[in-house]
């Protein structure tokens, strides 16, 4: 049997966090329910499919709605809500491990300008978009940032660690910080280490001309994995949006529902 885009037990969990819906207007056609537009986005997240090209016969109304209906709750904060609540119920079932954490990011192509764009040195200077991404030892994405293709790597480390949110566990306060990070050899300066060591947080970069490219993956190697997941969802494999706030609603979706995945792996 084919599996559900948006099964019970996910959407048990984003129903909350959507904002009230509005009462039908008299007269005209029928609203779309959010969880028929919430069908419709995730089928154009998995299969890349343009927004006017939604199939009718599935009953999510039309691609505009849909949009729409993205656009506006990336607005109000649901991705973000929905990741962290997500994250809360692994932590809680003690399914984070922060003994160790790996950071790294991907370029993906960018098909239209906009914000967050820029050329891409190992693609001949062709527009493109970087994710940046923070993985927990099992690879489980805790948070995500996008700039443009051009931005060193080394220049995300401090924003994208302080994107992770606190997150409970089964005993003490909500954790943040990772023990250790792993990270490769873009992210081997003095400035990334002292930053990593204000925060408590023991670094664990490879150094460059020093350290063989053999052993580098022992660790980092969930991270890459993860990014590949993303490149899985075939709207995050090239970037269509222009605006920059749909993609990362997209990407926030998608960090979502990989944390989805193992939730349903290891608890439901």
């Amino acid at each position: 049997m084919a599996r559900p885009l948006l099964p019970d037990g996910l959407w048990a969990e984003i129903a909350p966090l959507l904002p009230p819906e509005r009462a039908k207007p008299k007269g005209g056609r029928p609203r779309t329910s959010d969880r028929a537009a919430l069908t419709g986005i995730l089928f154009v997240l998995r299969s890349g499919t343009p927004w006017e090209l939604l199939p009718r016969e599935m009953g999510c109304g039309s691609g505009m709605t849909c949009w729409r209906r993205l656009r506006d709750w990336q607005k109000a904060g649901v991705w973000d809500r929905l990741q962290h609540a997500l994250l809360d119920r692994l932590g809680r079932q003690n399914g984070i491990d922060f003994r160790r954490a790996s950071l790294d990011s991907a370029s993906i192509a960018a098909k239209k300008g906009g914000p967050a764009i820029g050329p891409n040195p190992t693609d001949r200077g062709k527009p493109g978009t970087k994710r940046h991404i923070v993985t927990d030892a099992k690879g489980i994405p805790l948070a995500l940032k996008l700039t443009g293709a051009n931005v060193h790597d080394s220049r995300m480390l401090e924003a994208v660690v302080d994107a992770v949110p606190p997150i409970r566990s089964c005993w003490g306060l909500p954790r943040k910080r990772p023990l250790k990070l792993h990270a490769d050899k873009a992210y081997d300066h003095r400035r990334c280490r002292q930053a990593l060591t204000r925060r408590r947080i023991q670094p664990r970069i490879a150094r460059r001309g020093i350290e063989s490219s053999q052993r580098l993956g022992r660790r980092r190697w969930v991270v890459e994995r993860t990014l590949a997941w993303f490149a899985q969802f075939r709207r995050l494999a090239i970037r269509y949006e222009r605006r920059h706030d749909i993609h990362l609603a997209f990407s926030t979706l998608a960090a979502a529902l990989i944390v989805w995945r193992f939730i349903e792996r290891w608890f439901c």
